[in-house]
């Protein structure tokens, strides 16, 4: 089992950044991929970055590509998502989740096997 956390979430400006933070309990953190998604108000959750168990591979959706950057720390079981150049199309609900073994499709959310309760992050124009 394990439990995610993120924090980080909040109110900025267009332009302006934001670092969100996922921490994890257990102690096989690396053995998971991890991935972020997010939920704006009337639209399905999506797909946001993605990293590897030892973060030699990541991947981004489009709309954040040269924007957002994962990466992930599995000393500290944090996974991380630092976003640039903030747009007020990324206002969300941000949440990580955890992918045992890892998966081709980390794009798809029936992949992941646990989730956080999500953190909000609302750009204001």
């Amino acid at each position: 089992q394990v439990q995610l956390v993120e924090s980080g979430g909040g109110l900025v400006q267009a332009g302006g950044s934001l670092r969100l933070s996922c921490a994890a309990s257990g102690r096989t953190f690396s053995n998971y991929a991890m991935g972020w998604f997010r939920q704006a108000p009337g639209r399905e959750r999506e797909f946001v970055a993605a990293i590897s168990g030892y973060g030699g591979s990541t991947y981004y959706a489009g709309s954040v590509k040269g924007r957002f950057t994962i990466s992930r720390d599995n000393a500290k079981n944090t996974v991380y998502l630092q976003m640039n150049s903030l747009k007020p199309e990324d206002t969300a609900v941000y949440y990580c989740a955890a992918d045992w073994g890892g998966s081709i499709r980390y794009d798809l959310l029936s992949e992941y096997d646990y989730w956080g309760q999500g953190t909000q992050v609302t750009v204001s124009s």
